[in-house]
């Protein structure tokens, strides 16, 4: 708005027309000409060069023609863009040489990429299936696994079964006792796949053809980290066959020895961990079984061993001598 006596500011930020001046530019084009009174407001007008005094009448404005002004106001953006464009061709001739440099040095994939989320995990295993010729190599600790990811296990095991991929697949001992993840086995160990389980795996692992591997970067499984670098996966591949050659075959009973003291094998195992001094929660994630199932071996271990109470039960089991017994690992 204009005050009496002051000189009538009309910021334009970024714009070099407002609402009201380009209703009144509209006007002028139209009429051929606008008194300077209606234009007192919108002083852009002839700032912008878009109005010039009437030379034969000083209270009215005449339009310049758009295609006048526009050119006008491209010019100097045409020249700063011709000069920008000159620069980066200077500068993609500086660094040219440089970057055939390191064209011939820098390795073609990344040795360690992190991957958030299930999808872009899942995205990395289904391009590291695709990709692979030869062998697949697995780690998966834990118990029976859930329905929906048994079927998309199976889904993916048999797209490298049709393609006569070997694999091998280590699991815990506990998945012994559940029927879907012996059902998927069957399925499975009619192509070229072998499994074996352990009482304690290592943490979850695949790799393919010994050149990818990916392992998890967080409990919740939500992270993940795709591994590439030679020595990286060669020594992941050594550990998976460390614990392959301790492993027992799917379809072989467990050798343990016979129970003493009524203490099974698997209660043994619990029995060590607990001297050790793990928590019921940590000991059940190691064995693959739940926390409940894990309690449960616990308190027959306390039965068989006269225990009233979880520091006595310690002292018996150091006491016992049933730790001096070999079992499988």
């Amino acid at each position: 708005m204009l005050t009496t006596g002051t000189k009538p500011t009309h910021p334009h930020p970024s714009t070099p027309l407002c609402g009201e001046g380009a209703k009144l530019y509209a006007l002028a084009l139209s009429n051929g000409r606008l008194l300077r009174t209606e234009a007192e407001n919108t002083p852009c007008l002839i700032e912008f060069g878009l109005l010039h005094p009437d030379p034969d009448d000083t209270d009215w404005l005449r339009p310049v023609s758009p295609t006048a002004v526009l050119a006008q106001r491209l010019q100097p953006l045409e020249r700063e863009i011709q000069e920008r464009r000159r620069i980066a061709v200077e500068l993609t001739d500086v660094f040219e040489p440089f970057m055939a440099i390191t064209a011939r040095t820098e390795p073609t994939t990344h040795a360690v990429t992190v991957l958030e989320g299930d999808a872009r995990i899942h995205a990395a295993i289904e391009r590291a299936t695709a990709e692979c010729q030869s062998e697949v190599l697995t780690v998966q600790p834990g118990g029976g696994r859930s329905e929906n990811t048994l079927t998309v296990a199976l889904q993916r095991g048999q797209t490298i079964l049709d393609r006569g991929i070997t694999m091998r697949t280590l699991y815990q001992h506990t998945v012994r006792h559940s029927q879907g993840t012996l059902a998927y086995a069957a399925h499975m160990t009619q192509g070229n796949v072998e499994i074996r389980t352990l009482e304690e795996v290592i943490d979850r692992l695949m790799i393919f053809d010994r050149t990818t591997a990916l392992i998890p970067a967080r409990a919740d499984q939500q992270v993940a980290l795709e591994l590439r670098h030679p020595g990286l996966v060669e020594y992941l591949a050594k550990v998976f066959e460390e614990q392959w050659s301790r492993a027992v075959p799917l379809i072989e009973e467990v050798p343990y020895p016979p129970s003493a003291d009524g203490i099974t094998g698997v209660q043994r195992s619990i029995a060590k961990l607990l001297i050790e001094g793990h928590v019921d929660e940590a000991i059940a994630r190691r064995l693959g079984m739940n926390v409940r199932t894990c309690r449960a071996h616990i308190a027959k271990i306390a039965a068989a061993l006269g225990s009233g109470s979880r520091a006595q039960l310690g002292y018996l089991i150091a006491q016992s001598g049933i730790l001096d017994q070999d079992h499988p690992k």
